[in-house]
């Protein structure tokens, strides 16, 4: 089984082929992000335009690379939702042509069960049921991964995302976009114990997360700080920054894993490369004797990879879409 996967959801036009779920063929991206570091972050509507320049070659690319043609495919798999609805237009349109031209399935994707699905790429010995930590620049939920294509959120955030509050704590500490791996960079050379900072708390889930307190208490530091002419150190409070969101997530997440009983854990989304992230989930499941997976740097960010492999367990579910399918900015993970 070959599927094609495509992924525009942000600013990575991605394409690639995978055999048989998890063995991948090819995989290329085309990133945006030096385009948009002028800008301080993604602007919608230039992500849109770069998508449009370049799914033609990218989706060519991959092909040529995989050594397949249009014709030996089986399906084609696209991140339909959610994410930025103008460029996630370019690739279900782009999808859709496909599909229509050549007379190949058409596959839905969610971009959160693609994130999940690069786990298996190298991984394949991962099998549901587990529990998932999502997180990325706009996603935080604490998922069980039922079966390859079901799942049931358990735990989200209230207000921004783990990988939102990276970047604007980054932001404000003078780091440039993307700030997150700037701030992750820094904090290997920080006291993580050098300010102590909330974990904010939801009275009515315990799984549930909210980072918008974290993020306005570092930015009135930095800001009450400069007024009284202190300088702080840029590399202890990165330090404690992604100390302190780290042990947010991975107290979350093993809370939920103890509850339901789960001894496998698994992570995923572009927050999941950030190493001190990775650390304190290993740190934990060692203690507690889980087994915890998490994929490799190249796949945690946006991929076509993902949106491939999680596209063939959708192709052999029956999912399927015709020529009306539809692009959205916010669709439950289910």
């Amino acid at each position: 089984m070959r599927i094609l996967g495509i992924e525009s959801s942000c600013d990575e036009t991605a394409a690639s082929v995978a055999l048989d779920y998890t063995k991948i063929l090819s995989n290329v991206v085309a990133s945006q992000v030096e385009e948009h570091q002028q800008y301080g972050g993604v602007v919608p509507e230039i992500a849109s335009r770069r998508h449009c320049e370049n799914i033609l070659w990218v989706v060519q690319k991959a092909l040529d690379d995989a050594d397949v043609a249009l014709d030996d495919l089986d399906g084609i798999a696209v991140t339909a939702y959610p994410g930025l609805i103008g460029a996630l237009l370019v690739g279900v349109n782009f999808a859709k042509g496909l599909s229509l031209a050549t007379g190949k399935p058409l596959i839905p994707v969610h971009h959160l069960a693609g994130h999940i699905a690069a786990n298996y790429i190298t991984h394949p010995e991962l099998k549901p049921p587990y529990l998932c930590l999502v997180v990325s620049g706009g996603h935080t939920h604490i998922v069980e991964v039922l079966s390859y294509t079901t799942f049931r959120i358990i735990g989200r955030t209230r207000d921004d995302a783990a990988g939102e509050c990276f970047d604007k704590c980054a932001r404000s500490m003078g780091y440039p976009y993307p700030g997150g791996i700037h701030l992750d960079n820094a904090s290997k050379h920080g006291n993580p114990k050098a300010f102590t900072l909330p974990k904010p708390k939801i009275s009515d889930n315990a799984y549930d997360f909210s980072f918008s307190g974290l993020k306005t208490a570092v930015i009135n530091l930095i800001h009450n700080s400069k007024q009284k002419g202190i300088t702080l150190s840029r590399e202890d409070l990165a330090a404690s920054v992604q100390t302190t969101i780290a042990e947010i997530l991975t107290e979350h997440t093993v809370r939920a894993a103890i509850s339901l009983g789960y001894s496998t854990i698994a992570i995923a989304g572009g927050v999941s490369a950030n190493s001190g992230v990775r650390t304190k989930m290993q740190e934990a499941c060692a203690r507690l004797g889980y087994q915890l997976y998490m994929p490799p740097l190249s796949l945690c960010g946006d991929n076509g990879a993902m949106i491939a492999c999680a596209g063939s367990y959708a192709f052999d579910a029956g999912i399927r879409a015709d020529c009306s399918l539809n692009a959205y900015a916010t669709m439950e993970l289910r």
